[in-house]
């Protein structure tokens, strides 16, 4: 089967691209948040620093700036430590700085903004560093006179950035592990999801093996307009099937009178001495029998028979019971070594069919022994019906063992025809292979009515 038809897999394949759409986005979208968070903590922490800069500044009586206190954070005070701040007039003239910026000032563009008002953007820094600075505009009185200073904070985003990257190295870790619980979870959803479809594909196999005669419709509201169309298709098979068997029956009914009365010219032909014409006329008897045989055995209802059930050592011990009265097979020694509680799902008839053609052809062949052995596995049974004859030459073995071909056609009288078609019907095997210490051994695998394995 092609993968790419299997429900299951293309069910694995959406959920996999699901989950995997699903964890990219979650990722994508939380490292957004987590950065704009970042950004707007920071921007917070730096406006704090604006308002304790502008509540720090004292004027001197000439005009000089001060900073009452110096600011907590010791980054301030390392060199180039990151976190920088400086005040100045509007024509660049730097009145004061933190010691982090040492012998550097900020370098800051060309703009003028309202007093109060904070201004944020993005500049370079000492070292080619990135900055995200916050600036604002006081006006004071010196002198009668109105003077400006800007004030400026200003942080090095690479913490920002190592910030942002653990957080997206973490959060790739975490959605890997939650995309695998998800796919555990998709998995057994699916199972669960496609075992009615499961237990249907086993439903159909036990009608086909003839365990089961319909679908059993204890399934959901889904699957269940397939079975009743299933089913429907199953009736109008047994209909079409007792149609074939009524006019096999009245094939044989008509055929039967005069073949009866053929056998009867036939000793006709015999008494006055005409054996050669008796011969001839016999052979074709006999080969309309044989044909008539084969179609009626193809004609009979081996698809849905639930109810079909033959116990294989009661009928084989029929037919060895049979085949021991005749000239062969009274000098044959058989042993019948079927257990008594091996059901076949095999109509009686067929059975007897397949099992008598294989047995008259180990008792025509054999020098003294037959044996009848049995296995079961899996719902199928393994019958072996096998001999110490001569065994059959290795070229027509190979003939007669191909599939598809007319067995009946080769002269060799074995009438294994109508055993392949039988066996075929229900879905099993025929084998047929010499045996190592001499001897023909023949194999038949049918369904059994049930699962019962024998070691």
């Amino acid at each position: 089967m092609n993968p790419r038809y299997s429900l299951r897999n293309r069910l694995a394949g959406f959920a996999i691209l699901v989950v995997a759409s699903t964890m990219l986005a979650t990722w994508i979208g939380l490292t957004i948040i987590f950065e704009r968070s970042v950004e707007r903590r920071e921007g917070q922490e730096l406006d704090s620093y604006l308002d304790q800069i502008i509540g720090g500044l004292r004027f001197g009586p000439n005009g000089e700036v001060t900073l009452e206190r110096e600011l907590s954070d010791p980054r301030f005070d390392q060199v180039l430590g990151g976190l920088y701040y400086q005040v100045g007039t509007l024509d660049g003239t730097i009145v004061l700085k933190s010691r982090s910026l040492w012998d550097t000032t900020l370098d800051l563009p060309d703009d003028v903004h309202e007093p109060g008002a904070v201004h944020v953007y993005q500049h370079a820094g000492p070292n080619d560093t990135d900055l995200l600075l916050h600036e604002s505009r006081i006006e004071f009185v010196n002198k009668g006179e109105t003077q400006s200073l800007l004030i400026t904070v200003a942080i090095d985003t690479t913490e920002l950035e190592a910030l942002n990257s653990g957080f997206s190295r973490d959060l790739v870790l975490a959605l890997v592990s939650l995309a695998v619980v998800l796919l555990f979870g998709f998995a057994f959803q699916i199972g669960a999801g496609l075992r009615p479809l499961d237990r249907l594909r086993q439903g159909i196999s036990d009608v086909k093996s003839g365990r089961e005669k319909r679908l059993s419709t204890d399934a959901p509201t889904e699957v269940i307009p397939l079975i009743d169309e299933v089913n429907s298709l199953l009736d109008l098979q047994e209909e079409s099937m007792i149609r074939a068997q009524d006019r096999a029956a009245d094939l044989a009914h008509g055929l039967k009178t005069p073949l009866t009365a053929l056998g009867t010219d036939i000793e006709k032909l015999r008494k006055i001495g005409a054996d050669t014409i008796a011969d001839d006329i016999q052979e074709l008897s006999s080969r309309m029998r044989r044909h008539l045989d084969r179609e009626l055995a193809l004609a009979r209802d081996r698809h849905g028979r639930a109810s079909a059930r033959t116990s294989a050592q009661t009928a084989l011990s029929s037919i060895v019971r049979a085949l021991e009265k005749t000239p062969k097979g009274e000098k044959r020694i058989y042993a019948n070594n079927v257990p008594n509680w091996v059901q076949l799902a095999v109509d009686q008839g067929d059975f007897l069919e397949v099992a008598g053609n294989l047995l008259e052809n180990a008792t025509k062949f054999a020098a003294s022994k037959i044996a009848i052995d049995c296995g079961v596995k899996d719902g199928w049974a393994t019958i072996v019906v096998s001999d110490d004859g001569p065994g059959v030459d290795a070229k027509r073995l190979t003939h007669i063992s191909k599939r598809g071909v007319r067995l009946d056609t080769s002269g060799s009288g074995l009438g294994l025809a109508i055993v392949k078609d039988i066996v075929d019907a229900y879905q099993g095997q025929l084998f047929l292979e010499n045996k190592p210490d001499g001897g023909l051994s023949a194999t038949v695998i049918l369904p059994v009515s049930k699962k019962i394995d024998l070691d």
